[in-house]
Parts: C-alpha cells; structure tokens; sequence
C-alpha cells in the first residue's frame, strides 16, 4: 500500500477532485493478492463448482464440508488477525476472495456471510477473551457464523426490535427471548451474533452459541433463489448466554450492527462483481454457439452492443469496488488492535458512502448482467438447465441484502450532508466553485475529465438547491434524496473508471480497450445523468431559470462519438478472450 497517497475521507470524491495516482485498481495488485487471488479462484473452480447440483439441491452438509476447505486454505482467515489464528491481510484481500467466490452462488453467500458480518463483530468489537476463543475456530472452519439482526417487526428500521435480555438472578447469565428471521447459515452454524434490547430497552450485541439452552431454529425459508443456502428462523426463549459473551458495551450494539454492515456492503458489492463476470462468460459462450438466420447470434449488431454495454458496467463496478478496498484499508489498517471502541467506529463508519455506492451499483449491476444475460439466452435462458436461469433468480436478494439499495440510497447522500454540516468535508467551498463552473464554458482538453467534473458540479449543486428549499425537512424527501444519491453514484463510478484508464495510460503509454470501456461507461453514465436531472428539474429548478440553464448547457456541451463501432470493437475483444477482460 505504500504506493497509495493517504489523505482522502470519507465522501471527500463528492467535493473534491483526485488524481490517479491516489487511487488503487485491480492492476495494482501485488504478488501476495495475485497468490490468493489465484488460491481463490481454483477453490471456486475445482472444489464448489463440480458439487453445484447438490448445493442447489440444499444439501447443505456439502456447503458446511466446503467451508471447512476454505478454512483450511485460509480463505476465511484473510480479515483475522494472525495472533488469533487468522492471516491478518488487508482489505484488497477480503475483496479479491469475495469476488472468486460470489461467482459461485449460494456458496459464495454462506462464505461472505461468515468471512464479514459474522466474524467482523467479534474481530473489532471483542474482548481479548471472546477473539481468543472464537477467532481461531472462525478462521479455521471449525466454527461457522451467522449474523442475527432482522426480527418479523423489524427490518430496515433494526432498531425496534423486540428481542429483550434480561440479567438471571445469579446474575451469571442473560435470559434472551425472541425471535429473528431470515438468518443465512442458520442450520450449520456453530455461533449466532445476536441484538437484543437488555432490560427491553438498551440495544446491545451478543455472541450466541447453537448449544446454548433455549435456542431453536424454525424451518428451512422456502426461497425465489439462492436455495442452497440456509435460511431459517433463529428461535430464542430464555437463552442462556453466559455475561462474557456480551459483546461491545451495553446499549451499544445499534453501533456494532451498523458500522459492520459498511464492510457488509463493500463485500457484496465485490461478489456482485465475480458473478457478473461469470455471467458475462456463460453468455458470450451461448452467443457464440448459438445460431439464427444462418450466423451467430454473436455477431448481430444487438448481441455486440449488449455485450460491449455489459463488460463496461462491469469494468466501472469493478473499479469501484478495488479503489473503496484501498480506501478501507487505509482506514481500517490496526483498528482490530485498537481498544478504544469508538475509534473502532469511527474507522468503519469514514467510508459508508462509498461503500453504500458499492452495494447498489454492484448488485445493480449484477442484475442487469443476469437480465440482459437471460433474454440473449432467449427461451434456453428459461429453462433451468442453463446457469443463467439460476443466477437470475439468485441475483435478485442482492439489492435486498445488507440494507436495501432504498435504504443506501438515502444513507449517501443524507450521510454526505452530516459530513458536510460537521465540517468533515469543505463543503461550503465546493458549492461555492460548483455553481462558479456552471457560469463558465471553458474546458481544458481532457474531456473525459471535465465529464467527471460537470457530474460533481451538478451533484453540489441540486443538493444546495433541495437544501435550501426543505431545510431541515430534506430528510422526508426520500424521492428527491435517492435521485440526489444515484447522482453521487454515477459520479463514483465514472471518477473511479477515468481514474483507472488514466492510471494506465500513464504507466503503458496506451491503453485501447480500457479507454474503450471508459468511453462506453462515461456515455451511459452521461445519459442516466441526463434523465435524474430532467426528472429534478421541477422540484429544484422552479424559479431559477438560470441554473437551469447553465446545467443543460454544461450536460448538451458533452458529446460521445463512434459509439457503435466503439461497442463492436469491445464486444469482439469480449469475444475473443470468452469473458470479461480489461
């Protein structure tokens, strides 16, 4: 990481403009994230993918078998600290292993469950009892984790919550009782991170065991997808949990559940990534045998320019994800050491945005992969034969996993606001240039920039605008805060992929196909832009007929050339290689 300036914040791409070189991509890798990249890929590949049928089939024993594989090669240890048994990389590692095993599936679920929100509380929120006793047997496989946070009244809105826990007598133990749902590797795990309210009021986290007295689980959840990973029910009538597997501080557990599902989000959003390749690949191989009208349903114009579309989401998708891992990194680098639990919040909590940007773009993505990916498919694609009908269905938890994308939608841009007014990020002074670059129609040559730059500008601006029409009533505006957001978003993705070609240009001399899919993701990008404004415009503009202005003239002065040939030119490269390449 020494190659990596430090000095970024939090939602500071919001407000202020990086160079390349500041910024980490999949071509920064070193050997050590190549060797377990590489460890990685082959595990998914040689060991889940030849038992497929039986893990979709639920027999999760087979799920349970190889997660204990996964721990022999370290492949949930990669976010443990060696001193209890983990290796202690960094989290470009936890990224890397997240995207070659989202490919897989249900799989890849009970493993990035376990590997993050299962494991991570007791990583920077335990005590040195609980990390020597737990840590070890997580990393390892011997032990298998859940994360216990959704009851039946309480889902996005975790906190009311009703499971209770109350002290016993001999003041030994704490009796929970309640009831929380939809609770991924409910059969075979051996630990349960539960949130209950002690005394009914005082929010609070725990490390639950399955043998523990008074803990059952309901029925296996009949599921759309993802059916070889267990959900079920996890039944608590006064359980008995010994008082030193109280995690965190008592009344605290609220902070412990959200600032671990930041990394939650960031590891969703790179298994996303590896699924969206793994469709990509199946789908140019069907494309690529299959004929009509006498060729290949390849070489169409249409299948090409689908193609070209959905390698660029994936190279933007991707290039988020590597960047936010540095930045994560950066952040997070010793806090498993740190005893002051409120600094450990504070680290994960720095990059919510980004990581927020991360899971909606990333399961986005993913969903337009597998969607685009089933109709070029035709009626096979239907048929569950083939793989994609299955990714099709399994994709669709994503955008309800680790928060909903409604809900990461109104965190970015209302978290980027608290920032703001705290004075974390130079918030004033970037409005202040945002509407200054508006009045002006000067560029410097690099066009692509001055996209990314317009996007920002516009971004700074609807936010001042809606902020000073609603005031302290901009939080009810959930349909104006998610448009302002999917703005944020869409800046993200197009800095990250400027960045990234830039970078290489730099280091090559050249770079052809990057700078192709920068083009093509810059373009769709520019034309979602282009719709959020337009349906901002009333709501925000009103009266001010010169905004307005100024804003489509900075939008209309922008313009994409050769996008179809462009897009054949990516879609046979696509061809070539049989996936997704950059």
């Amino acid at each position: 990481m020494a190659h990596i300036k430090t000095g970024n914040y939090g939602g500071s791409y919001l407000v202020n403009q990086i160079t390349a070189d500041e910024a980490f991509f999949p071509e920064d890798l070193t050997e050590e994230h190549k060797m377990i990249q590489k460890t990685a890929q082959q595990f998914s590949t040689k060991e889940v993918e030849p038992r497929h049928k039986e893990i979709e089939a639920q027999h999760f024993d087979v799920v349970a078998d190889l997660m204990k594989q996964a721990g022999d090669l370290g492949l949930l240890a990669h976010s443990i600290p060696e001193e209890f048994g983990g290796l202690g990389l960094d989290k470009i590692s936890k990224g890397i292993v997240g995207e070659q095993v989202g490919r897989t599936g249900s799989y890849g679920v009970a493993h990035s469950n376990h590997t993050c929100i299962a494991t991570l509380p007791i990583t920077y929120y335990g005590t040195t009892e609980q990390k020597q006793k737990y840590l070890p047997k997580l990393a390892s496989g011997e032990y298998i984790g859940a994360y216990c946070l959704t009851e039946p009244d309480a889902g996005s809105d975790a906190m009311s919550g009703k499971t209770t826990a109350v002290l016993n007598n001999e003041k030994t133990h704490y009796l929970l009782n309640g009831t929380k749902i939809y609770i991924t590797n409910a059969t075979f795990s051996d630990t349960f991170i539960v949130y209950a309210k002690v005394d009914g009021e005082h929010y609070t986290a725990f490390i639950v065991e399955k043998n523990f007295p008074g803990l059952k689980l309901g029925p296996e959840e009949k599921k759309m997808g993802i059916k070889g990973s267990s959900t079920r029910s996890v039944i608590l009538e006064d359980c008995e949990v010994p008082v030193e597997n109280l995690l965190g501080e008592i009344g605290r557990g609220h902070i412990i559940a959200f600032t671990v599902l930041n990394l939650g989000r960031f590891n969703l959003g790179s298994a996303c990534v590896g699924a969206a390749k793994y469709a990509l690949k199946e789908t140019v191989n069907h494309i690529k045998e299959r004929k009509q009208f006498g060729q290949a349903l390849a070489d169409f114009g249409a299948s090409k320019e689908k193609a070209a579309k959905m390698a660029a989401r994936i190279y933007a998708s991707e290039s988020m994800q590597y960047r936010t891992s540095a930045l994560l990194e950066e952040a997070l680098n010793g806090l498993d050491q740190e005893a002051d639990k409120r600094v450990v919040a504070a680290g994960l909590s720095e990059y919510a945005l980004e990581c927020a940007a991360c899971k909606v773009y990333g399961s986005e993505t993913l969903d337009y992969l597998v969607d685009e990916g089933l109709q070029l498919h035709g009626g096979a694609g239907f048929i569950n034969e083939y793989r994609v009908e299955q990714m099709y269905r399994d994709s669709r938890i994503n955008r309800i996993f680790e928060g909903t994308n409604e809900v990461n939608r109104l965190l970015l841009t209302g978290q980027f606001l608290k920032k703001a007014l705290k004075g974390e990020l130079s918030y004033e002074e970037a409005v202040t240039k945002a509407f200054q670059r508006l009045e002006k129609n000067n560029y410097g040559a690099d066009k692509q920039l001055e996209l990314v730059k317009d996007f920002r500008a516009i971004y700074l601006v609807l936010v001042e605008l809606a902020r000073k029409k609603f005031g302290k009533q901009l939080d009810a505006q959930q349909e104006i805060l998610m448009k302002l957001s999917d703005l944020a978003i869409h800046l993200f993705a197009s800095e990250s992929v400027l960045l990234r070609t830039k970078k290489e240009i730099d280091a090559q001399g050249e770079a052809p196909l990057k700078a192709m899919l920068m083009e093509t993701s810059l373009e769709e990008a520019f034309n979602q832009v282009l719709i959020i404004v337009r349906q901002l415009d009333q709501e925000l503009f009103e009266t001010k007929e010169a905004i307005r202005e100024q804003v489509y003239t900075k939008l209309m002065s922008h313009s994409f050339a050769g996008s179809i040939n462009r897009n054949r030119d990516i879609a046979l490269n696509v061809y070539e290689k049989g996936m997704y390449s950059s």
